[in-house]
């Protein structure tokens, strides 16, 4: 089982969208997998038409009085199931915050292990911030996957998360970053996309370009993959898919 998150401490970069259309992708290709929204605002529960609710909460699958297995639910695509948001995440933190300090950010990777009995991928979408939650998605995934706006302060973003990873001792996550919502008549995007893609080997060669379509996700309620898979942003998504599945290689 390979677990992948889709991260960025910045909002409104596109993390949402990526989770569900690379889930649908991952199991369109014959993968096993599950999606676990962590977002308390339930965005990629709602675009699978999953109720944002979890019996007993967050609090339950922390302390280990319901399983992450029994929280599961269906979707309407063949080998991909959803862990639906719950608003009880937003106190998420508070929850993890117990126990020796040394084990308050490795909770999730424990909750997640017995999964590998079931799925082949993992897909967590994760709400922006920095927080004991982020620090344990970090633990627990083996590919960080981080949607960039082509702007200054959020390539920022890209190297305060390589450096925090950085001091990791043991294991540490993969990255792989790529431009989202990219507008290539605008000069900033066209400039940013080029030197940061020339500089860092952790950024990939697709560029997910910004499209009504993606927007249309929510009303929908579809990965654009299945409602529009010949148009130009279902292409961009296949193409992060291809380079998530080869590695950073």
């Amino acid at each position: 089982m390979r677990i992948y998150a889709t991260y960025n401490i910045k909002g409104g970069v596109g993390k949402t969208t990526t989770a569900v259309n690379l889930a649908y992708l991952a199991a369109a290709d014959g993968l096993r997998t599950v999606l676990w929204d962590l977002d308390p605002q339930g965005a990629a529960s709602f675009m699978f038409r999953v109720k944002p609710r979890v019996k007993g909460g967050g609090r339950a699958l922390i302390r280990g009085q319901r399983s992450l297995d029994d929280a599961i639910k269906g979707t309407d695509f063949e080998r991909l199931d959803l862990i639906p948001a719950d608003f009880t995440y937003r106190n998420m933190d508070l929850l993890l915050d117990k126990g020796p300090e040394a084990k308050q950010s490795r909770k999730l990777s424990r909750l997640l292990a017995p999964l590998a009995v079931e799925y082949d991928a993992v897909f967590l979408d994760c709400p922006p911030s920095i927080s004991l939650v982020s620090e344990n998605v970090l633990h627990a995934a083996d590919t960080i996957i981080v949607p960039l706006i082509p702007t200054t302060l959020s390539v920022r973003t890209l190297e305060q998360l390589t450096d925090f990873i950085a001091g990791f001792s043991g294991r540490r996550p993969d990255v792989l970053a790529f431009f989202s919502m990219v507008d290539r008549r605008k000069k900033l995007h066209r400039e940013i996309t080029e030197e940061l893609s020339a500089k860092r080997p952790d950024v990939a060669a697709t560029i997910v370009p910004s499209a009504t379509l993606i927007e249309r996700m929510s009303v929908e309620r579809s990965p654009v993959s299945a409602f529009a898979p010949g148009s130009a942003a279902a292409r961009a998504y296949r193409a992060l898919w291809t380079e998530v599945r080869e590695g950073l290689d």
